[in-house]
């Protein structure tokens, strides 16, 4: 490691060098979260549902996820969102307005045997999905 007198040019460069080799550091120097991640840099966003779908899971595990496939309203995106809990899906319908979220994935990406799905249901139609889901709410009519 140089320590010279005139070695700060060198120093710096390697510093420079070192942090662009750390992934969080360069997503957030180049702005790759705005770019690439449909929601943007928000943790939430609005969606209109477009259809219902049930998939399978990744082994060891086996069953079907149920899941919607919905538009973002701020660009339009098409995107897969899980509905978590027993039922959960006899409550979403074609056309309702739902609130999804980052599932919590490692750097933003898929969790467990989940396949492909980053993001899921909390709201419908402005009223949380587990109350809905335990009775406590009435889902209100669009």
């Amino acid at each position: 490691m140089p320590n010279g007198e005139f070695a700060a040019r060198k120093l710096v460069r390697q510093r420079k060098h070192q942090r662009l080799l750390k992934k969080t550091y360069k997503r957030k120097l180049f702005k790759l979260k705005d770019k690439y991640d449909p929601m943007g840099t928000v943790p939430r966003a609005k969606a209109l549902v477009l259809q219902k779908i049930a998939v399978g899971q990744k082994q060891p595990h086996s069953g079907q996820i149920k899941g919607v496939k919905v538009q973002l309203i701020k660009n339009g995106a098409v995107v897969g969102a899980f509905t978590p809990h027993d039922g959960a899906i006899g409550f979403i319908d074609e056309h309702d307005e739902v609130t999804i979220e980052g599932m919590g994935g490692s750097q933003r990406g898929q969790m467990g045997c989940i396949p492909g799905w980053k993001y899921k249901v909390i709201e419908v139609n402005g009223v949380n999905l587990d109350m809905v889901r335990t009775g406590r709410k009435e889902k209100p009519k669009r």
